[in-house]
């Protein structure tokens, strides 16, 4: 209750803590404040959370942290941290000080001295608050977030009672000491969450034998009536499949139907009214591509100060960390090791980072994605204007690196159709939708609510989007791209395909679990969507191969006249619906080229009747690994590509000037340099000098 409060107190509104004398027996450790020449003390300020290095710093710098802070709605503090002026440490150390307690690293701390349980401990790291005791007394160890320090540091408050004895930490040593003493925790809720709280939505093993239980339930009656009927059993299952295949591609042709929603334009909104954005990526032997990815994070058009990235790394994998730890990663990024408990797999590492992550609203990105730097403003005007029913916003996917031969053409081609034409069709007439692989941006509230990821799920995220849906929320496409690399070889593509179609399977199985449910909490439209989208792909996949050995077998052993004869109205309905699904796909492939701005990819479609014998490939792949090795999860190797439509277009614009006679625009610098040299303050100097120093 005490602890809801403070929070309350701390982050809501309120008052500040003055210094307190109930650390008069310990001294406050000596930290490394200066980062510039002293000064003689300044007076106080408008931003009086750093009053404490007021003196320490130019009065330059200070004026434009104040104005920064001023324009983000953040404490001044932030912005020094942020432009590198000042480490976090050094900062809460001179703040303590001023406020006559002390830093606490937490190195020392034991886990008994925190009266917490474990649950209640991993959420003190969200919310930036630990109680710790001290004989009698509860210390507070806060770890400042938004105005927290300059609540602290306003003397003309008075704090509540219970909250006088305080200390201060960092939020990276604060996330330490919570994931030291709570790993199993983690791991545990990370890898048993959904399961235990909503055991319906969850496709964590059951029982031992279920799968040898499905599959004789299936098999069984097929073959009684087999061997009762073969003609009619066959003849009947035939045009049921017929009628399904159908009625998917005509799910594709009705939303290329839907008119194209031009992006709105919304006013700009303001940096001070734009919240914490949250972005999570995990990561597992991607050293080759971090660095491309923290270029693309700082590159957002969004203010470094409010975004909070964490990176999930797993125990093993050194040579990704070790890339981390070689680039200049900012204030704003957090590396979190996901606990060898549960399956490893993409949705449990984001499991992990869920209880840590500080942000309004969160966003997943793969290791080789390159998000549009509007992306997050985007996002955000969504969420602002819409109701909190939209939980979920999908930005479009699309592929980088087409030019890399005709499996990469179709890829892109492919994405073209899923997140150009066929999400936003849906999305348009409020219909539920698996959500793409990234790019997902959620209500960080509706996100825990649900129960996040199921880390059980290879495809996590086809699985949200319809528990998202059946559980009463929205998601919405976004006319914003992520850049992906495709996979070319074509081992690396069946791997990667045969987990998508394993984790459509998955996501089929669990949500049928009650289809009585399913229709009363999708509506008829939903449920009949939701039957085409994964079933219907998932059993053409099956089929296709099937139905063209037969047919290559009839040809074989009797004329095509025939044939035709021997199958009677039977035979326009199977050519309908083999012709009826190559058009579709095409159609829809190419208008999404074409809605994307390249159609001159479309040429490679005429590939599509060879390119359906490797989804089939995959699919039969994926239902052999469902029954013997659901959860295995094939990792998809990046930072192969070849060629780059994005770097294309990122140099496009200093060549066009300079064919115009006018000098190239340099590469801009990043993140809070960048924002301190619009201001044109010494920041940018001071910043520079300070890098300088420490290499």
């Amino acid at each position: 209750m005490r602890q809801g409060l403070a929070v309350a107190f701390l982050g809501g509104g309120g008052a500040a803590v003055r210094s307190s004398d109930i650390w008069h027996d310990r001294a406050a450790p000596p930290g490394r404040v200066l980062r510039g020449r002293q000064r003689p003390p300044a007076g106080p300020g408008h931003c009086p959370e750093i009053d404490c290095v007021r003196h320490l710093l130019p009065r330059g710098v200070i004026a434009a942290a104040e104005r920064r802070a001023q324009a983000i709605g953040l404490g001044a503090e932030r912005v020094l941290i942020c432009a590198d002026a000042i480490t976090e440490e050094a900062y809460l150390t001179a703040l303590a000080t001023s406020l006559g307690t002390f830093y606490e690293p937490l190195d020392r701390v034991p886990r008994t001295a925190c009266p917490l349980d474990d649950n209640e401990l991993i959420h003190a790291a969200a919310a930036g608050l630990l109680p710790l005791r001290r004989g009698h007394d509860i210390v507070w160890v806060i770890a400042p977030r938004c105005l927290t320090a300059r609540r602290l540091a306003d003397r003309t408050q008075t704090p509540p009672r219970w909250l006088q004895s305080f200390c201060l930490t960092s939020s990276e040593r604060l996330q330490k000491f919570v994931m030291l003493h709570t790993k199993r925790a983690v791991g545990r809720r990370a890898a048993e969450g959904l399961r235990l709280a909503r055991p319906l939505f969850s496709s964590a093993p059951r029982s031992h034998g279920w799968r040898t239980s499905l599959a004789v339930a299936l098999i069984m009656p097929a073959a009684m009536l087999l061997t009762l009927a073969p003609a009619a059993t066959f003849g009947i299952v035939s045009l049921a499949l017929c009628a399904v295949f159908l009625a998917t591609a005509g799910l594709r042709l009705w939303s290329v139907s839907i008119a194209e929603d031009r992006p709105k334009r919304w006013p700009r909104i303001d940096d001070n009214r734009l919240p914490i954005y949250s972005i999570v990526c995990a990561l597992y032997r991607e050293a080759a591509v971090v660095e491309s990815l923290v270029d693309a994070i700082k590159a957002f058009d969004y203010p470094p100060e409010k975004l909070d990235v964490k990176f999930v790394v797993e125990p093993d994998d050194d040579e990704t960390r070790a890339a981390l730890a070689g680039l200049d990663l900012g204030a704003s990024f957090e590396i979190i090791t996901a606990p060898l408990i549960g399956p490893r797999t993409k949705p449990k590492a984001l499991n992990v980072a869920l209880p840590f992550v500080r942000g309004s609203y969160t966003v997943v990105y793969d290791a080789e994605d390159r998000p549009e730097p509007d992306q997050l403003r985007r996002a955000v005007d969504v969420f602002m204007s819409t109701r909190d029913r939209v939980a979920c916003v999908q930005a479009a996917l699309t592929i980088d690196n087409s030019a890399d031969n005709w499996l990469a053409r179709m890829f892109t081609a492919g994405y073209a159709g899923q997140f150009d034409v066929l999400l936003p069709g849906l999305s348009a007439r409020r219909m539920p939708f698996p959500l793409g692989g990234s790019s997902n941006h959620f209500r960080t509230a509706v996100l825990r609510k649900v129960g996040g990821w199921d880390p059980y799920n290879v495809t996590e995220d086809a699985d949200l989007g319809i528990r998202l849906s059946r559980l009463g929320y929205r998601s919405v496409a976004l006319a914003s791209a992520t850049y992906e690399e495709a996979p070319t070889r074509l081992g690396q593509w069946l791997r990667q395909r045969t987990r998508w179609y394993k984790g459509w399977m998955q996501t089929w199985l669990v949500h049928m679990r009650r289809p009585r449910r399913l229709v009363a909490e999708l509506g008829i439209a939903g449920t009949l969507s939701f039957q085409l989208l994964l079933a219907g792909n998932v059993l053409s996949a099956l089929v296709h191969p099937l139905f063209m050995a037969l047919l290559g077998y009839q040809l074989l052993v009797q004329s095509p006249r025939d044939i035709i004869d021997g199958m009677g109205i039977a035979a326009p309905i199977y050519g309908a619906t083999l012709l009826f699904g190559y058009v579709s796909t095409i159609v829809l492939d190419a208008t999404g080229l074409r809605r994307r701005g390249i159609p001159a990819h479309a040429w490679v479609l005429i590939a599509t009747p060879a390119y359906w014998f490797l989804l089939s490939l995959a699919a039969w792949r994926a239902l052999y690994q469902l029954v013997g090795d659901p959860q295995r999860w094939e990792k998809t190797e990046h930072g192969l590509a070849k060629t780059s439509r994005i770097s294309g277009l990122r140099l496009s614009r200093p060549h066009q000037q300079a064919r115009n006679g006018q000098p190239p625009i340099a590469p801009q610098p990043i993140g809070p340099i960048k924002l301190m040299e619009a201001m044109q303050s010494p920041m940018l100097g001071l910043s520079r000098a300070a890098r300088r120093t420490r290499h």
